[in-house]
């Protein structure tokens, strides 16, 4: 029988931005300052941004061509935990449950009672009576907070933010990588089993942000170190490289993958950014059900597409897309060079109005430049390639 839910608090939002110090550390910290790392502020933890020695450039060209270590350490992690779990979660967020077997994951989304985005996670089917979250930084209070004031008696829900570490091993030669380590690589997309490194008990979740081929690896956070140099051994005669979040979001970016802030927030829902895959619209209830169906229905609310520089124009969020008239038709909610295509490329969200293939004009930074309205991903995905 599926559990009475209470209504989560409203108002719940991530913590402030936290002072540079009380910037939270990865556990790997240490490692990324001897690798000359350039260090940078990202949801309220100070991580690699990019690592001497090549920089954004170099990484990216590394996950699409070899391989990719990434320290992710800072998204979230909570476990739900109890009789019910499973239902619980099921009724809370966005995405269908019920849907996947246990050992899958599953891309969902936690709104409000509005339809807008408190975050974006990944839940991993453990079994009825247990998921595993990986909500982003900055939101996993308010998504504990959330499921917390909601869950009822017998459902514990758990703030495993510090428990954790996460690495990502991202690239066409991750799975030579894993074989190196002893460590699974046949299971599907968006499936997991455990396993051990370097001593370690590891979660290997046939995930990833990057389009290619990958695995991300949730280990103890006292382990980190070991199988941190472990992976970056067994990936030398790969030419495994570490990768920072600077490669991290051109990468995703050329996926057209959603970030919360971005793509994503209070003010964005699922479906303003064609997201509606990630619900389960047949489900009797979650978080913003009502809103989001009279989203869907009345089709009036901007929706997130994808452009296409013509010429040498770099977009940047925030940026204003405008027809050739000087009517306004959105904004830039993602932009950058894309190493890949060596093309300016943003995410945006527009007026629905706008055609594939249309001629928008963005302002850049006073200048008009042409760019061709697409559908995403820019770059063909490799995350199902055998």
């Amino acid at each position: 029988m599926a559990a009475t839910l209470r209504s989560p608090p409203r108002g719940a939002e991530p913590s402030p931005r936290l002072r540079t110090m009380d910037l939270l550390h990865s556990p790997l910290h240490d490692r990324h300052v001897v690798l000359g790392a350039k260090l940078a502020e990202f949801g309220g933890w100070e991580m690699p941004l990019e690592y001497a020695g090549g920089g954004v450039l170099a990484e990216h060209k590394a996950v699409r061509e070899g391989v990719g270590l990434f320290d992710v350490s800072h998204l979230g992690k909570a476990l739900v935990r109890g009789t019910g779990a499973a239902a619980f979660v099921n009724a809370c967020l966005t995405n269908d449950l019920g849907r996947i077997q246990p050992g899958k994951a599953q891309y969902t989304l936690c709104c409000d009672d509005d339809g807008g985005t408190v975050d974006d996670l990944i839940a991993y089917l453990r079994s009825d009576f247990e998921v595993f979250l990986i909500p982003n930084a900055a939101n996993t209070a308010a998504v504990v907070a959330r499921l917390r004031a909601a869950a009822p008696d017998g459902i514990e829900v758990l703030d495993q933010h510090r428990d954790h570490a996460v690495l990502a091993i991202q690239g066409p030669f991750s799975d030579e990588v894993l074989q190196a380590l002893d460590l699974p690589v046949d299971h599907e997309y968006m499936s997991f089993a455990d396993a051990t490194v370097a001593g370690a008990p590891v979660t290997v979740c046939r995930t990833g942000y990057t389009g290619e081929r990958g695995y991300e690896l949730v280990v103890p956070q006292a382990a980190a170190l070991d199988v941190w140099d472990a992976v970056l051994a067994a990936g030398e005669p790969f030419g495994i490289r570490p990768c920072g979040l600077g490669a991290r979001d051109t990468l995703r970016t050329e996926m057209g993958y959603p970030l919360h802030g971005h793509e994503l927030s209070a003010e964005i829902s699922p479906v303003m950014a064609r997201a509606g895959w990630a619900v389960g619209w047949s489900k009797p209830a979650f978080w913003g059900k009502d809103a989001l169906e009279t989203q869907r229905a009345e089709k009036t609310v901007r929706t997130l597409r994808g452009l296409v520089a013509q010429g040498r124009g770099i977009p940047r969020p925030g940026m204003s897309v405008l027809a050739d008239g000087g009517e306004a038709l959105g904004e830039i909610t993602s932009g950058t060079f894309s190493p890949t295509m060596r093309q300016g490329i943003a995410l945006a969200l527009l007026d629905r109005s706008v055609e594939d293939g249309a001629t928008v004009v963005v302002d850049v930074r006073g200048r008009s430049e042409a760019f061709t309205v697409t559908k995403p991903p820019f770059v063909q995905p490799s995350t199902k390639e055998s």
